[in-house]
């Protein structure tokens, strides 16, 4: 099939842009299409949404004329617009799915069994950061075995990008490169690098890939440590670039999978059954000017190097800095510079793991508002499409919506408590003759709030329809299959005021300045204790209770109206500490419930991971690389060593030494340990010496120091 006919427009002058341009210089119907779309849909949600303001504003009792009412109608308008969007994107997603081909579709654009061209070499590149090495490994094992597998294994190569600062962690790393590298015989295909400084945290990572090695790649794919993808999926975006040399980013959509708890479970089937829609309705209103997610995503390097890197924003507070949510805006300059960003949402093979537990998935919320509100700055930057300005925008609002439905809750129990507490008001100026009764209309709230039920439900039931004309066998047959989207809808009830109060709190954290620790997520079904659920949710659950008294006391009758946020905010520990539970997941899947087709009929790919998971052997720590001398050398190998050290240097190394001999193994802080692995003179020192101790050497438990 012929590539897709497009003009790359760069922003600003270059050779690869203009390249680009050269390429791509027939026609640009896809780009015509695209603005057509996005017109229709911000006019359709603009009068839907002003067609439901007004029916709000008349179901207050002056029609919104006093500032309280006025404030009310105004969040009203923007809450419904932005729920009003996802929903004509969903419909959007199932008319494409039920339609059958899409013109548009990047996936239609190259065959399967296309040529590559013998000089397309592409780089797999996995950059991680204190994580599960067992999980790391073995996903990445399976990613590489079925790359294997394919006809175009030798057009790629694979990097590990370790920015780890946990001492057990780097040797346990470098141990199951070795082990990889040996049994996979990868060598030479297989790397892993450390990086001994963390600059700009996961950007910086792949900037110093770039730096090294992008020359010798035409494209790259970028994994998250819980990713894995399959070698026809690797193949398939491979040959989608060569067949579109405009395309900057192509970026997969994976599915979730590979968790038990109950929560995972049905953040995996909502993923699974609704995901699809959703993916399929930003491709319809985005065509190239798409997301990228930072992962399971192909690049083409030399454009990436020359308009994707990435400054610190000027100023002071969590506001500035380091770019955290790098992806988006990589993705808008890819496309300020000519090169079109693509979903490739019909493309199989690409996989992710979902946060265990929602406390967990609220801490990467944290990391994520923080990124979004900072990308808000780069909004307005000079050059940027319109579409992208947009996906600025949506990240804000992602967040900032539960602020805001917060606000018009408080506003609308305020409006009651000055109705209930003061009476009516008739007279709202100096110059009225004539008095304005109060009016309510019950009737037309009950149909706004069924209306805004149809925006919020009508998209899942769609999508459940979908997925049982073409799939229901591998979701637990149609009994199962609604009978999940029931459950789906009720938990994603219960949860939503919970994430509402949580958004809020990272939203005026991140704008008042308060710090947030950007840790790895956890890649294993930890499980919430009570404890814990008690003391973050404990003040969402007096806030419901609070909440429920003060509105019961004003108007008895509004409680019910109120019972859906205050009764989920009550029992809001109990459905975090339940939701959490592996053992009542695996008991939901044996009943047929949230199952998923990776379950139902597990790939290659997704069979290899678990059978390497469960046979993963114990992996070292530092002691091991100082009294194993395999691992010892091995450490020592993959750590530069200085021909020539200074007299500080040599000082620094001597107190290593003596606080080794003098402490052991336990008594050195983290950064001491990582100064010995950074030092491969010093760890071999240590090694001859615990070696010419007698054995059995007591450092390496720690439980008596060297001898002198």
């Amino acid at each position: 099939m012929a590539p897709l006919p497009w003009r790359a427009v760069p922003a600003e002058p270059g050779p690869v842009a203009a390249a680009a341009r050269a390429a791509g210089s027939r026609a640009c119907y896809w780009q015509r299409a695209g603005s057509f779309r996005r017109l229709c849909l911000f006019g359709i949600a603009a009068s839907q949404s002003a067609i439901a303001t007004h029916f709000m504003a008349q179901t207050l009792p002056y029609h919104g004329q006093p500032p309280l009412e006025f404030a009310i109608l105004v969040l009203f308008a923007i809450l419904f617009a932005w729920i009003s969007g996802g929903f004509w994107t969903a419909i959007a997603g199932f008319a494409l799915t039920m339609a059958g081909p899409d013109r548009y579709a990047i996936s239609r654009t190259a065959k399967r069994d296309a040529a590559i061209d013998a000089g397309a070499k592409t780089a797999v590149v996995m950059p991680i950061c204190n994580e599960d090495v067992a999980r790391v490994f073995a996903g990445l094992r399976a990613t590489y075995e079925s790359v294997r597998r394919t006809d175009v294994a030798d057009h790629f190569d694979f990097y590990v990008l370790s920015d780890s600062s946990n001492p057990d962690l780097r040797v346990a790393e470098m141990d199951a490169w070795e082990t990889a590298c040996r049994e996979l015989h990868a060598e030479g295909r297989l790397f892993y690098r450390w990086r001994q400084h963390r600059i700009k945290r996961k950007s910086g990572n792949i900037a110093d890939f770039c730096r090294r090695w992008g020359r010798n790649y035409r494209y790259f794919v970028i994994l998250d440590a819980d990713s894995v993808m399959s070698g026809d999926c690797l193949a398939t975006l491979m040959r989608l670039m060569e067949a579109n040399p405009s395309a900057g980013i192509i970026q997969s959509a994976p599915h979730a999978t590979g968790r038990d708890s109950v929560y995972a479970r049905v953040q995996q089937f909502a993923a699974r059954v609704y995901g699809p829609l959703f993916t399929a309705g930003l491709h319809f209103w985005q065509l190239g000017e798409s997301h990228y997610w930072g992962h399971n995503a192909i690049i083409r390097v030399a454009p990436f190097m020359e308009h994707c890197g990435l400054r610190r924003l000027r100023g002071r507070g969590l506001l500035s800095g380091e770019i955290l949510s790098h992806d988006f805006v990589e993705a808008a300059l890819m496309r300020r510079a000519g090169w079109a960003v693509w979903i490739a949402y019909d493309v199989p093979g690409s996989y992710e793991e979902m946060p265990p537990t929602l406390l967990d998935e609220l801490q990467r919320d944290r990391r994520w508002c923080q990124g979004n509100l900072m990308n808000f700055r780069l909004a307005l930057l000079n050059g940027l499409h319109p579409a992208h300005r947009a996906v600025f925008v949506s990240g804000v609002m992602a967040y900032a919506s539960g602020l805001l439905w917060l606000l018009f809750l408080l506003l609308s129990t305020a409006l009651v408590a000055v109705h209930a507490l003061h009476g009516p008001t008739y007279f709202f100026g100096p110059y009225q003759l004539f008095p304005v009764w109060p009016e309510w209309h019950p009737q037309q709230a009950l149909a706004l709030v069924g209306a805004t039920a149809v925006l919020l439900y009508l998209p899942k039931v769609l999508a459940v329809v979908a997925v049982a004309l073409r799939d229901r066998a591998h979701h637990g047959g149609l009994a199962g299959l609604l009978l999940s989207m029931l459950g789906e809808m009720v938990l994603s009830a219960l949860l939503a005021p919970v994430r509402m109060l949580f958004h809020s709190q990272f939203v005026v954290g991140t704008l008042a300045g308060w710090g947030v620790a950007w840790r790895s997520p956890p890649r294993d079904d930890a499980e919430t204790p009570w404890r814990e659920a008690a003391r973050r949710h404990g003040a969402h659950t007096l806030a419901g209770l609070g909440w429920a008294a003060g509105v019961y006391w004003l108007q008895p009758a509004l409680l019910w109206w109120l019972m859906p946020v205050v009764g989920a905010l009550i029992v809001s520990i109990p459905v975090s500490v339940l939701s959490s539970r592996a053992a009542a997941g695996r008991w939901l899947r044996r009943l047929g419930l949230f199952v998923i087709p990776e379950e139902c009929d597990p790939p290659r790919e997704i069979r290899a991971l678990t059978a390497a998971l469960r046979n993963a052997r114990p992996l070292p720590g530092f002691a091991d690389a100082v009294t194993d001398p395999g691992l010892a050398r091995l450490v020592c190998a993959g750590t530069h060593a200085r021909s020539r050290a200074a007299p500080a240097v040599l000082a620094q190394r001597q107190g290593l030494l003596d606080a080794a001999r003098a402490r052991g193994v336990h008594g050195l802080t983290a950064a001491e340990r990582l100064r010995l692995l950074r030092d491969p003179d010093a760890l071999s020192l240590l090694h001859r010496n615990v070696h010419a101790a007698a054995p059995p050497s007591p450092w390496a438990a720690g439980a008596a120091p060297l001898p002198a």
